[in-house]
């Protein structure tokens, strides 16, 4: 069994993902800073 932790960066998002055997996401998770963008009007 091979487990791989995936990182994405971009300049207002982070994500993060578990995957099992190239095929079975066991986590997956999505940081942003669209609701910090939306109070400061864009």
């Amino acid at each position: 069994m091979t487990t791989i932790l995936a990182i994405e960066t971009s300049c207002d998002e982070t994500a993060a993902a578990v995957v099992e055997d190239g095929m079975t996401v066991r986590s997956s998770i999505v940081g942003s800073q669209e609701a910090w963008h939306r109070r400061g009007g864009g």
